[in-house]
C-alpha cells in the first residue's frame, strides 16, 4: 500500500510540474503576443500620421471673393488646424490664397514688422477681406499686430502664436507662428479655408 501511495504522489507531483510549466509557457506566449499586438497597433497608429504635404508655398486662384467672418483653430491627432470662415452667399466660389513660410512677418500696406512667437512663421493671405466690400463695414474684428480674437493656442503641439496682419486691397493677411518649419496643407471646404500644420516630419504622433 505504501508503494502505491508513493507512486500516486509521484504521479501528482509530476502532473503539477507539467501544469506549472505549461502555464508558464502560455504566460510567456501571452506576454509576447500582447507585446506584438501593441507594437503592431503602435505601428498602425504611426502610419496613419504619414505626412507627404511638404513645406513649400501653397497657392490657388480665386473663383469667388467674399468677406472673412471668423478664424478658429483645433487640435487633431496628427496636426493642428486653422480654419478661416468665409461668409456664405454670392458670389459663389472659393477665395484665392497664398500660404508660405516667411523669414519675418511684415504687415501688408504699412510694411511694419510684426513679431510672432515660434520657431517658424506661416504667412496666410486670402482674398477674403475682413470687411464688406459694398458697405465697408467690418466683418471680422482682427487688429493689426494683435492676437486673433477668440483664439487660444494653449496645449497645441504645433501652433505657438496667431496674429492679424492686415486687411488690404481685398485680402486678409494672418501670421501663424509654429514650433518649427513643418509640413502643411491648404484646402477649401465649403465656405472655409483650412490650413493644417503637421506635428512632425515623420510618421508619428
Amino acid at each position: 500500500m505504501r508503494d502505491i501511495r508513493l507512486l500516486a504522489i509521484a504521479v501528482l507531483v509530476a502532473a503539477g510540474m507539467l501544469t506549472t510549466a505549461s502555464a508558464g509557457t502560455a504566460a510567456a506566449s501571452g506576454t509576447e503576443g500582447s507585446k506584438g499586438a501593441t507594437e503592431a497597433t503602435g505601428s498602425t497608429a504611426a502610419a496613419a500620421c504619414g505626412v507627404t504635404w511638404g513645406s513649400l508655398p501653397k497657392t490657388s486662384e480665386a473663383t469667388g471673393t467674399r468677406p472673412l467672418t471668423n478664424v478658429r483653430t483645433g487640435r487633431h491627432d496628427c496636426y493642428d488646424r486653422m480654419v478661416l470662415d468665409i461668409r456664405s452667399g454670392t458670389p459663389a466660389g472659393t477665395p484665392a490664397y497664398d500660404v508660405r513660410y516667411v523669414e519675418k512677418f511684415y504687415q501688408d500696406g504699412s510694411g511694419n514688422l510684426i513679431k510672432i512667437s515660434g520657431g517658424a512663421v506661416l504667412q496666410i493671405v486670402a482674398s477674403a477681406p475682413s470687411y464688406d466690400p459694398d458697405t465697408h463695414q467690418p466683418t471680422y474684428g482682427g487688429k493689426g499686430g494683435k492676437p486673433l480674437p477668440g483664439v487660444d493656442l494653449s496645449g497645441y503641439k504645433t501652433f505657438r502664436d496667431a496674429r492679424f496682419g492686415a486687411s488690404y486691397e481685398g485680402t486678409t493677411q494672418l501670421g501663424l507662428g509654429v514650433r518649427a518649419r513643418l509640413p502643411f496643407r491648404v484646402f477649401t471646404l465649403g465656405d472655409r479655408l483650412v490650413v493644417d500644420v503637421a506635428h512632425s516630419w515623420v510618421s508619428a504622433r
